[in-house]
């Protein structure tokens, strides 16, 4: 049983499953693999150089993992034609998806779906990036979302990065009070903690190698209360 299983009375409340996406159904980050993936290694690393004064800032502590990732997409898709950017993150999904996806994630998608749960993608990542991958598992999407003026990307987040406590907002905007549903909630991060915060199932690290299953500390807070 996963060790930050959380007892609740269910009831007959219809099941909500949220699975993060990068680090919990796949092995590592998707992002970064798919701009390479879609702009080849020579424009890829040339365009990564532009990225060095923001990261070291972040590294230093001056600007926020936020900060930084609207870097990463300015830096990458300012200009680019949102078709191009969905062609190319579908070919990623065709050539990618056995290597970076973890089968267990896979089967556990499968189990909420058989059980009759609504299930969904909830990431960071672009859901113009994640949307193939979603389509392929059969299952919903919550993502941050890209800018966009007339089918042309302007390289800026609209709204809000999809991480923290905007996972939450996100979902309680897709589907409704949470406290309508039992919340069946997967991740792997730090940017994960509100969402497994809500859940009454919140799985750590679930599909990961046992030494790699620490808990997050506001479960562990919870669970000291």
């Amino acid at each position: 049983m996963n060790d930050v299983l959380k007892t609740t009375d269910k009831g007959n409340k219809q099941v909500l499953a949220a699975f993060d996406f990068d680090g919990t159904l796949t092995y590592h980050d998707s992002f970064v693999p798919f701009l390479r993936f879609a702009f080849g290694n020579r424009l890829f690393a040339m365009r990564l150089l532009r990225m060095i004064p923001a990261t070291a800032c972040y590294l230093l502590g001056r600007i926020s993992r936020n900060d930084l990732k609207e870097k990463l997409i300015a830096v990458y898709l300012t200009g680019t034609r949102e078709a191009w950017v969905k062609e190319r993150a579908e070919a990623f999904c065709d050539v990618s998806w056995q290597r970076l996806m973890r089968p267990l994630g896979l089967t556990s998608v499968a189990n909420q779906i058989e059980q009759g749960a609504s299930v969904t993608i909830c990431s960071a990542s672009p859901e113009l990036v994640l949307a193939p991958f979603a389509k392929k598992l059969g299952i919903g999407l919550i993502g941050t979302r890209l800018a966009s003026v007339d089918g042309v990307l302007t390289g800026d987040i609209d709204g809000i990065n999809c991480r923290c406590e905007q996972k939450v907002i996100r979902l309680e905007a897709q589907y409704g009070p949470l406290d309508q549903y039992e919340l069946r909630a997967w991740g792997d991060t730090r940017g994960d903690e509100q969402m497994l915060g809500a859940a009454q199932e919140p799985h750590w690290r679930e599909f990961h190698a046992l030494w790699r299953r620490k808990r997050p500390l506001d479960v562990c807070l919870r669970e000291e209360l």
